[in-house]
């Protein structure tokens, strides 16, 4: 795959860090489904956009606060803030920026997608899950191995469709203005 051009100046990207944090907050509020231990959704996207453009820093920007924002404003059945999400949310966007910052392949979508599901999704957040509802750890981790598995699914499918269009609107010059 080829490389989709990032923003040049600092006020672009700020700009654009700003639409994909607003992007993910919808998508992981607003648009997917949520029960008290699985929420499946499409916040993955933005956020590895995030990653890709500006690697595990721009990732991090847009997960830590996109889970902080979307908590603290728009806070889902009567749950409070809690800050392990919020770490799960940095590491996630960390290592999809160590995976597709300047190197995006099938192969490292498929990696990040793993690691990301598997050590945050299916391992930390089953922790803080458990810690919360005081069920044991056993029980929410196998609980949740349905949702990331369809969320592995999910992820290895769309990701790699979505760049490929992100890049066909490029070659096509359709392109976001701001982006360039």
């Amino acid at each position: 795959m080829s490389k989709i051009k990032k923003p040049r100046t600092s006020i672009q990207r700020i700009t654009v860090l700003a639409l994909l944090l607003a992007t993910e907050i919808v998508f992981a509020r607003f648009l997917s489904i949520s029960m008290p231990i699985v929420r499946i959704g499409f916040a993955f996207l933005p956020l590895a956009l995030a990653a890709y453009l500006y690697g595990p820093v721009g990732g991090m920007i847009v997960g830590g606060l996109g889970d902080f924002i979307g908590a603290t404003l728009f806070p889902t059945s009567g749950s409070a803030y809690f800050p392990g999400f919020t770490a799960t949310a940095i590491l996630t966007g960390f290592c999809f920026g160590l995976f597709l910052h300047k190197q995006l392949n099938l192969k490292r979508i498929i990696f990040a997608v793993l690691t990301t599901q598997i050590i945050c999704g299916l391992l930390l957040n089953s922790l803080w899950l458990s810690i919360i509802t005081g069920t044991p750890y056993i029980k929410v981790f196998l609980f949740r191995i349905i949702q990331v598995s369809i969320l592995i699914a999910v992820e290895i499918i769309i990701l790699p469709i979505t760049f490929k269009y992100l890049q066909n609107l490029e070659k096509s010059g359709i392109y976001f203005k701001i982006v360039h």
